[in-house]
């Protein structure tokens, strides 16, 4: 039985985010909220009352343009500050922001408008065309004057189109009854056989996010948080532009990572806290280590053996759009299993299951979560009543698709996606045990491991990695080494049948390795032959 947030019985009853914001403005008025960082542009600052004018005023000019309470309005933006005050400005008014990944093709593009049915965009000029063209639905497009603060040149909007015209006075807003249960935004989880699918989130699940995101990360108001994930995805928004919010803090926000200019920007404001993915540490470890003022990072593993080198601890956790905070965390003051997500959030149901029974110590399983829906965890799948029923079992456990292990100590260790299982011959095999050996070859850097159709076998695990060397002969090598090491570390039927040296991997969201891009990358190769 899935459990549903009441509307009158609920931590945010009678709230909305225009409750945080306003109360924010009053306490913290001349602290600043908002540092914009661009890369070839002068640095803004917004404090918690200018922020909370911008909201305002940005919300009045979208209804002066004809938008309702309830309309949807696609967001297609890198990071910027025009991205922060379309978000927060649409739940202001009632709209629901419908944020996309600023990577994404004109193809998703159409599909994510038309199935969320938005009746208007706001994007910066290089994205302009693509939008227009892709989105005819739109009754208007809004362009932002420059793109993440570096010159448009002649793709500078014109006044009419323009997202500064945006603007109206506050007072000019209809009444709107606080609704903890009214929707919030939408964002698009990544596809894999299927088209992805739009998560709604509510008021209360933002204010979730912005509390309990908070104190996970035990922020105050003190605390500057540097902003460099992308602000179109559940960590930027929730980890960090949310929990800054509710803690009063600062953000400081970057059109995106940069490994040359992480260290200054981060001394120059002084952070002490950030959210980052390992992509990032690996490209720091190009550049030397300041003294600097960082008191935590957050990632998704504990206390990883880098932690040594960039004089900081990391917190570990686990969490999806759909959860909007981290159902598994690590400890902010006590020691963490390295290299573990942490342990279950008090604030939510954990369960790890094998063949239907609670997993032991040292064992596998698929990860399932429970909450309340429209508070802890997400109202539903936008317009796919079908997706939402299906992600809950019959206990009202959210089906996370992830598999963890259970650690003797009790610490939970992602394993892989569901969809990282492998049938070879009848026998399951997990991806992430195949590249846990490979990335003990010397010279990998990177791996992953996907399946191949076979006739026989059903399918068979094929292995992905980057390496150091640029030499064919020194890459044939790494080659026979690994295909050594599975057949010493591995059962043969778990053994790859290829190794492919590549120069770099498909990225989806936050750096991660799109296998469905390998997988498709495979099968292109077999209709080829």
């Amino acid at each position: 039985m899935q459990r549903t947030a009441s509307r009158h019985l609920n931590p945010f009853s009678g709230q909305d985010i225009r409750t945080l914001i306003s109360a924010q403005a009053s306490l913290r008025a001349d602290h600043p909220y908002l540092v914009w960082r661009p890369f070839d542009a002068p640095r803004k600052v917004w404090t918690y009352a200018q922020f909370a004018d911008r909201v305002a005023r940005f919300a009045a000019g979208l209804h002066a343009r004809g938008i309702r309470a309830g309309d949807r309005v696609l967001v297609h933006l890198d990071n910027c500050p025009e991205a922060i005050f379309a978000w927060f400005g649409c739940a202001w008014m009632g709209a629901v922001a419908v944020t996309t990944n600023a990577r994404s093709s004109s193809d998703e593009l159409t599909y994510f408008a038309e199935h969320a049915q938005a009746v208007a965009g706001i994007t910066q000029p290089k994205f302009a065309q693509l939008v227009a063209s892709a989105c005819t639905g739109l009754r208007w497009l809004a362009v932002t004057g420059d793109d993440n603060g570096e010159d448009a040149g002649s793709n500078r909007p014109g006044r009419a189109d323009a997202f500064d015209a945006i603007d109206a006075d506050p007072s000019t807003l209809p009444a709107r009854p606080f609704d903890p249960l009214a929707p919030f935004s939408v964002q698009y989880t990544s596809g894999t056989t299927s088209r992805p699918k739009g998560v709604l989130w509510t008021h209360a699940n933002a204010l979730w996010g912005a509390r309990i995101n908070a104190t996970h990360e035990t922020l105050t108001a003190q605390d500057v948080h540097l902003v460099t994930l992308p602000l179109f995805h559940t960590n930027a928004q929730a980890y960090s532009m949310l929990a800054a919010l509710w803690a009063g803090a600062t953000a400081v926000v970057q059109p995106r990572f940069s490994a040359s200019r992480f260290w200054p920007v981060s001394l120059e404001e002084r952070c002490t806290w950030t959210s980052l993915v390992p992509f990032v540490t690996r490209a720091l470890a190009t550049v030397g280590v300041p003294q600097h003022q960082y008191r935590l990072w957050g990632s998704a593993i504990c206390e990883p053996p880098t932690d040594a080198r960039y004089r900081v601890k990391t917190i570990g956790w686990w969490g999806m759009t759909e959860t909007i905070t981290q159902g598994i965390i690590g400890h902010a003051h006590l020691p963490n299993e390295s290299m573990s997500c942490g342990l279950p959030a008090p604030e939510y149901e954990i369960r790890i299951e094998v063949d239907g029974r609670e997993a032991e110590p040292g064992e596998t399983g698929e990860l399932k979560i429970r909450g309340i829906r429209g508070l802890s965890l997400f109202a539903e799948y936008l317009n796919n009543p079908k997706a939402t029923t299906e992600s809950f079992d019959e206990q009202g456990w959210f089906i996370t698709g992830d598999r963890v292990r259970l650690s003797e100590a009790g610490w939970i260790h992602f394993a892989d996606r569901s969809k990282d299982m492998l049938k070879v011959g009848g026998e399951n095999v997990a991806a992430s045990e195949i590249e846990r050996v490979v990335m003990t070859v010397p010279g990998v850097l990177e791996t992953a491991v996907v399946a191949r159709q076979h006739a026989m076998l059903d399918e068979v695990p094929v292995v992905f990695v980057t390496c150091t060397s640029r030499d064919p002969a020194q890459r044939a090598e790494l080659v026979r080494t690994i295909e050594a090491s599975c057949a010493a570390a591995l059962a043969d039927f778990k053994r790859p049948r290829e190794v492919h040296v590549i120069e770099d991997f498909p990225r989806s969201t936050l750096e991660k390795i799109a296998k469905a891009q390998l997988r498709k990358m495979l099968t292109e190769q077999s209709n080829e032959t």
